[in-house]
């Protein structure tokens, strides 16, 4: 069975591999753009609709205030009776639901938030859909952003979704820009036209502290793909810098986290985003996928999920860790990368590989 919520993936030996160079060769297409709607003037709906029928979508929402606050509900159809359930966690809180609504929550109270999610969208199922978003809380890298993981599900199970709303239920409207864009994925694609461009490749052909990408095209949405292995045994904690044209090492960084459940903590007007939050990580291989929303006017946000290896072996479990970023600078968009070293004693080893996509 194919499995689409990991173009661009991971191959045999830890190589990243590549949707479009599969589908530039005759196979299975990736991501595809299916519509957007961009707002052209405030308001509080953004439709996206004549959608086609896709096993699988994938949608990025990125949203500013026209003043105050926003807080975005998501509906499908235009079904506005009481078919929706949902169940949330904000800033690594207690889980609360709610059933038999009219709409799915899909984002929190704020000011610019970022959110991609994924719906399961076979016609004769319940839809069910999965939501990671971040909020930029107060501008500014002396307050962390804020975080909300949603699970929701719509009880249809006569029809595929073809049109979804993103409503706002907040005092404030959408903005001139906000947007929500749709991607679709079916097993049937042969499509050559996919959303995610392969930007950069950065590897290191000997053990150091830091791996820095060539500068890229800037691109609205970026996806950050990578495998991290520490040189021999030593401990590693990676982190993320972002820049335009130079890596920005200033303390213009702040980062929201959970370490395997636990409660969230912060790292306010640091020089870096923390990618591993446990410091003093073990040494042991690590797996990461981070979204960001890149425009230039605005501060760049970040949704972040790892899993390390720890000891091999099935008798230990991994690790995980998630968390929320921002770089606060809104006068360019990031258009170079660097992974560094934060805490421990070692390097990062020969097999690290990092990926980085982009679209606008």
């Amino acid at each position: 069975m194919s499995f689409p919520f990991v173009q661009p993936y991971f191959g045999l030996g830890n190589s990243l591999q590549t949707a479009q160079a599969s589908a530039a060769g005759g196979g299975v297409g990736g991501w595809v753009e299916l519509a957007r709607t961009t707002l052209g003037s405030a308001g509080d709906t953004i439709s996206v609709a004549s959608l086609p029928d896709k096993r699988y979508y994938m949608i990025l929402n990125n949203e500013t205030a026209s003043a105050a606050t926003i807080t975005g509900a998501y509906r499908y159809n235009n079904d506005s009776g009481s078919n929706y359930h949902f169940r949330q966690s904000t800033n690594g809180g207690a889980d609360g639901t709610a059933q038999s609504s009219s709409m799915t929550q899909g984002s929190y109270t704020s000011t610019q938030q970022f959110t991609v999610g994924y719906i399961a969208n076979l016609s004769a199922n319940e839809k069910l859909a999965q939501w990671h978003w971040v909020d930029q809380n107060t501008a500014g890298a002396a307050t962390a952003p804020q975080r909300s993981e949603r699970v929701g599900k719509w009880a249809n199970t006569s029809a595929a979704i073809n049109r979804v709303d993103l409503i706002n239920v907040d005092v404030a409207d959408f903005a001139i820009g906000s947007e929500v864009v749709v991607l679709g994925w079916d097993p049937a694609d042969t499509h050559t036209t996919n959303f995610w461009e392969e930007l950069s490749e950065i590897t290191i052909g000997s053990a150091a502290s830091s791996m820095t990408s060539s500068t890229f095209t800037a691109k609205k949405y970026l996806w950050v793909q990578g495998y991290i292995k520490p040189d021999g045994t030593d401990t590693i904690t990676p982190t993320l810098q972002l820049g335009s044209t130079t890596i920005d090492t200033g303390n213009n960084y702040s980062t929201r986290y959970s370490f395997i459940g636990g409660a969230d903590g912060t790292i306010t007007s640091n020089d870096t985003m923390e990618f591993l939050y446990n410091t003093g990580a073990k040494g042991d291989p690590i797996f990461f996928n981070t979204f960001i929303v890149n425009n230039a006017s605005n501060e760049k946000l970040s949704l972040t999920h790892v899993v390390s290896q720890e000891t091999a072996g099935a008798a230990t479990a991994p690790q995980r860790s998630e968390g929320v970023g921002k770089w606060t600078n809104t006068s360019n968009q990031a258009n170079i990368l660097k992974i560094d070293q934060w805490s421990g004693t070692g390097n990062l080893g020969t097999d690290s590989i990092v990926k980085i996509w982009g679209s606008d």
